[in-house]
């Protein structure tokens, strides 16, 4: 029950309809802040209990200091929880566990359930086996369910044992293109006292956490949500709140219109590389001022999307016309959006910088981009913040190239080493960063790779499946794909995408015959604004069938090439590429056989899978001829601005949405008919190697066991900078020579039934052997290898990390990682932190880390450390032989954080280095679980008292 020490709570009445509210204008200083803060004040003020918040947290945003850095620490409770399926069923599955846990702790297991609405969506599972046909939708649905039985399964136990708690079948759409389109509600009502006769209704701003970083697409229709692990999402979704520091908030005006020829892609991928450029890890970003009423809906939420690529916790616009504009347009009831509005009127939280009362928020920091300078871009070959203008893209690949056919980066050496060596000297081609020019501010830099004579080509003879003759080189598109939320949600550029294919076909244009072509839209909206446009003709004329809805290609869901290329590529070394509409292309993480990936505008993914290559110049280099022979240019089948948004005006409605998310919890045939088991606990299934208990509860007590120091420990692996939780977590296929493989071979799985890591996420025994397994990872414990491979110090062998992992702890030696800048930036990976504890890590110690893995880290009980400012584990001569102590990690013990522990490693026979680590253990709730071995430990225990 709210203590409501500021009087703040009334009533709001919409039309005749009574709210309850907490009004912010009962606190002077909070119509100063920013939109994303004004509804982290609600939020306190409605949560208010004078234990976990209190007045003094209301007060100290009502004063917040936009320059200080972050210090208070507060307790923010999301108003709902979203799940995709992969983050999903290990939720699931511990909530399962939970259950019994509580039990034999003497606790109630049914009081383990839901408290805030969880809406988990599956979209993840879905693999691109079939495409470029007319069946490839059904084919690779049929093969889906066929895959995922067990866990298709389980999730339907799950949305029966538990309340609130709902699930979108599988073929429906992506997560995040769901949420906006039907789950969000931008203005949440429920009852103030759930279960209690005549109590009011309450509105509040929608709020949600995900257990998928990009959740914040969400913040373009005014909601404030961000991505945590899926540990996190289980403590939110049991009522437990995030900490967070109150967070500095970037001011992002926008200002101009875009260009012809730019698209909301390009528009950014301008803005990801600024903002990552300006540093805005732990902080909000926010969209303000005139500019903000022309970015329409589907822009800002491409913008929310890509959140984590800049490095931000969120990316929000405020509520707005265009806001309520979207929310009519996706068939949302005529009395949800006069809520909207009166509410966020009524709260401030409106944003109209031409009224005269309205107050322009005081930021920390302030950026602004002038949408006029925005010219077409695409990202790459591994990094989203990697900007290429197009005009300089073959450039660019050239230059990018002798990172993946030369010396460098751990690749081998290949066959072309000779020839390129005479072709571009190496002052020529320098690297990305040597490449970014130092723009004014707000401008987008532009790529100034000096000129390159052409590079050396590799011409392989590949005969395909229907006969064809052709040649592979370097720099092939062997991917061409429209998939992710990212731009799928976004009609400007998929209507753009469909009138250019119909432009080329009608052109005589042919997709080029090694382009594996995919569209896997993220609803089927998409579906049926191409139908009525009369543009899946053109699509499917040039391979882009319909093969899903789902992540697909930007999750790795890529599936396999044609035999006929795949053997051709590893045979030959090539370094092919994929050009994709997504928002990840970190290694190894679209498709095993392809080092090179693009994140580009759909159109642009079409045009790349015409020319067929990264060698090309799209302004100076045909496409191909037309039926009088004449040279078409890319210029000649890109459509115009107005062309665009006529086709967009014709063919999208409101029915279309409300029709398509009638029954969305509903599901297809395939979903009704699945067996569901039923009871308050799940019958686990020794046999499954899909579903199986995990370990986290093994042997727990009521009573904290006090933390101890780190003594004796050996460096598992000892990584650069810019690891991913791509690099840790299981992710991909899983190939049968892996430790995961074996496992599964000896439970008599056929390999062609392995599926991916991310579908066996309910199981701890797979996810722990593929854990720091990803193909591109470089423990520089070894020479030259790459791989999940370490050196294991008790035999002086190089074996598998899990392998040498298992002999540690056979032993009772500890484990640390050792690691570089940005440790654990990407994708809200559970299991990157999941699996690192499982494989007996205690520490591990960085110069940074991103802001999700290090709370999941924590999570699970693994103590996050950074090496002292300005020293690396290069710097202090530490090359991962050593054996570490970590001395006192036992103040934590005491209630308080220490700032620091002592570290010393001793080298065989060498002095040992010592120096203090800091203890990123940033605020007393992150205390709190790690004293408890965990966030989950922590609420099972809060339960069962």
């Amino acid at each position: 029950m709210s203590t409501d020490s500021f009087a703040s709570k009334g009533t709001l009445d919409v039309d005749g309809t009574e709210y309850e509210i907490f009004r912010l204008s009962a606190v002077k200083g909070l119509e100063k802040l920013p939109y994303s803060l004004k509804i982290l004040a609600e939020n306190l003020l409605r949560t208010e209990d004078g234990k976990n918040v209190t007045a003094e947290h209301v007060q100290a945003l009502a004063h917040w200091d936009p320059t200080s850095e972050p210090s208070t620490e507060i307790q923010f409770t999301p108003a709902r929880v979203v799940m995709q399926d992969f983050t999903g069923v290990p939720c699931v599955v511990d909530l399962a566990t939970m259950r019994e846990a509580v039990a034999e702790l003497g606790g109630d297991p049914e009081k383990v359930n839901p408290l805030a609405p969880a809406e988990l969506v599956i979209d993840h599972s879905v693999v691109i086996d079939v495409f470029g046909r007319s069946d490839a939708f059904e084919r690779n649905v049929e093969i889906e369910y066929e895959r995922n039985h067990e866990r298709y399964q389980f999730l339907r136990w799950g949305q029966t044992a538990f309340d609130d708690f709902k699930v979108v079948p599988p073929g429906t759409g992506i997560v995040h293109q769901v949420n906006i389109e039907y789950l969000a509600r931008t203005v949440m009502t429920r009852a103030a006292e759930p279960g209690v006769e005549g109590s009011p209704v309450r509105a509040y701003p929608d709020t949600c956490v995900g257990t998928d970083s990009h959740t914040t697409m969400v913040n373009g229709l005014g909601v404030l949500g961000w991505g945590v692990g899926g540990i996190e999402a289980e403590a939110a979704m049991l009522g437990q709140p995030i900490s967070m520091l109150i967070p500095k908030v970037v001011g992002f005006k926008l200002s101009g219109s875009i260009p012809t020829g730019a698209t909301a892609t390009d528009v950014v991928l301008t803005i990801t590389e600024m903002l990552r450029k300006h540093g805005v890890v732990g902080k909000f970003v926010e969209f303000y001022g005139e500019g903000v009423a022309q970015v329409p809906l589907a822009n800002r939420a491409t913008i929310g999307n890509m959140s984590p690529e800049f490095g931000s916790t969120a990316a929000i616009f405020p509520i707005d016309g265009v806001t309520l504009d979207y929310l009519r347009l996706t068939g949302r009831p005529a009395d949800q959006v006069k809520l909207v509005e009166s509410y966020a009127k009524e709260q401030g939280m409106w944003l109209d910088p031409s009224h005269p009362d309205y107050v322009e928020p005081v930021f920390s920091e302030y950026l602004e981009l002038d949408l006029s300078t925005v010219v077409p871009s695409i990202a790459g070959p591994k990094r989203p913040q990697d900007r290429i203008a197009v005009s300089e893209a073959k450039k660019q690949f050239a230059a990018d190239l002798k990172n993946y056919v030369v010396e460098g980066n751990g690749i081998e050496k290949s066959e072309l080493d000779d020839e390129l060596a005479d072709t571009f000297p190496a002052s020529d081609a320098p690297t990305h960063d040597a490449t970014r020019d130092s723009s004014p501010a707000g401008a987008p830099s532009r790529s100034t790779v000096a000129s390159a004579p052409r590079r050396a080509v590799k011409q392989v003879p590949v005969t395909m499946a229907d006969g064809r003759e052709t040649t592979l080189d370097h720099g092939a598109v062997v991917i061409s794909s429209i998939t992710s939320c990212t731009n799928t949600s976004n009609p400007s550029v998929m209507m753009a995408a469909g009138l250019l294919a119909k432009n080329a076909v009608e052109k005589g244009l042919e997709v080029k015959p090694w382009v594996k072509t995919s569209m896997a839209p993220g609803s089927k909206v998409v579906t049926n604004y191409y139908e009525k446009a009369e543009l899946w003709p053109y699509l499917e004329k040039l391979g882009y069938h319909l093969v899903g809805y789902g992540c697909t290609t930007c999750i790795g869901n890529s599936g396999p090439l044609p035999d006929e290329i795949s053997e051709a590529v590893n045979a030959h070394d090539l370094s092919v590429a994929s050009v994709l509409s997504g928002n990840r292309n970190f290694e190894g993480r679209i498709n095993p056989d392809v080092k090179m990936n693009y994140l580009a505008s759909p159109p642009l993914v079409i045009a790349y899978g015409l020319a067929g290559s990264m060698d090309f110049d799209f302004e100076n280099e045909p496409l191909g001829t037309d039926s009088e022979g004449q040279d078409v240019y890319l210029k000649d089948i890109w459509p115009t601005p107005d062309e665009v948004d006529k086709t967009i005006a014709g063919a999208i409605d409101s029915e279309m949405f409300t029709k398509d998310y009638a029954d969305v919890f509903t599901g297809d045939e395939r979903w009704k008919s699945l067996d569901t088991p039923e009871g308050d606990t799940f019958e686990w299934d020794a046999d499954s190697t899909y579903v199986r208990k995990p370990p986290y509860f093994d042997g727990m007590s009521f009573d904290l066991t006090p933390v101890e120091d780190i003594s004796g420990a050996r460096v598992l692996a000892k990584l650069g900078d810019s690891v991913t939780t791509d690099h840790i977590s299981p992710a991909g296929s899983i190939k049968p020579d892996s430790p995961a493989g074996r496992y599964l071979a000896e439970k008599g799985v056929a390999r062609r039934d392995f599926n991916s890591y991310g579908s066996r996420r309910g199981n701890h025994e797979v996810m722990i052997r593929g854990t720091f397994a990803n193909i591109r990872l470089r423990n520089q414990l070894l020479d030259g290898v790459e791989g999940g491979f370490t050196k294991n110090f008790l035999t002086g062998e190089q074996e598998s990390i899990f392998d040498a992992s298992s002999a540690y702890q056979e032993q009772g030696i500890p484990l640390v990682v050792l690691g570089g800048k940005e440790y654990g930036s990407g994708s809200s990976r559970d299991w990157a932190a999941k699996g690192t504890r499982l494989l007996g890590v205690r520490a591990v110690i960085t110069e940074s880390f991103e802001r999700i893995h290090r709370s999941n880290l924590i999570g699970m009980g693994v103590l996050p450390l950074q090496f002292p400012q300005g020293e690396s584990a290069d710097s202090l001569g530490l090359d991962g032989t050593e054996t570490f102590d970590i001395t006192g990690v036992t103040a934590l013990n005491e209630g308080g954080i220490p700032k620091t522990v002592h570290v010393t490693a001793t080298k065989d026979g060498g002095e040992p280095v010592e120096f203090d680590a800091v203890v990123r253990i940033d605020t007393p709730g992150e205390a709190d679980y790690f004293r408890n071995g965990g966030i989950l430990q922590y609420v099972l225990r809060q339960i069962a008292a």
